[in-house]
């Protein structure tokens, strides 16, 4: 197992969790919104006003498809699940954890989400959101984590009690 790579809807607990599970595994750990951001000089939303939910869309498959790294947590944008190219190599990466969380939790953590640069067009909520989202997270996850009323610990210890034992480590 080289890479573990984190799916799951916005607020999903995605970057938070993965600091944690690369500290636990004595890994590094990357976050393809980060990258996005960085590379281009913008946040994303500003690629949203700029170029649409379109432009994030693109931007995150580029970099998870530049992605080229070994013993490192990846946390994902929500949306990369959109691009069957990037969850290819992705998958390539490593075994791929969606953090499954309810609605009514992300809702509370994301609100309407419209600063966050989501990709998601102006007649969409977080629920629509959820219903077209949920089953690519299902065809794309080797592993679904319920962190349903668990801390980003609790979580990080379950994906490593799940994982198959690691040689050389």
């Amino acid at each position: 197992m080289d890479n573990l790579v984190l799916i799951g809807m916005p607020g999903s607990g995605k970057s938070t969790v993965g600091r944690v599970l690369a500290q636990l595994l004595d890994m590094r750990f990357v976050d393809t919104d980060a990258l996005v951001e960085h590379h281009l000089g913008l946040s994303l939303q500003a690629i949203v006003d700029r170029d649409g939910p379109q432009g994030v869309l693109r931007a995150e498959a580029e970099e998870a498809m530049a992605l080229d790294c070994r013993g490192t947590v990846i946390a994902t944008g929500g949306s990369m699940v959109y691009s069957e190219a990037a969850m290819d190599a992705l998958t390539r990466l490593g075994p791929v954890i969606w953090l499954d969380v309810p609605l009514r939790t992300l809702q509370q953590r994301v609100g309407s989400g419209d600063k966050r640069g989501l990709a998601m067009r102006p007649d969409q909520n977080l629920s629509d959101l959820a219903v077209e989202r949920l089953p690519l997270y299902q065809r794309h996850a080797a592993l679904r984590i319920d962190c349903a009323n668990r801390t980003p610990q609790q979580v990080a210890s379950q994906i490593a009690r799940q994982l198959p034992a690691r040689t050389g480590t």
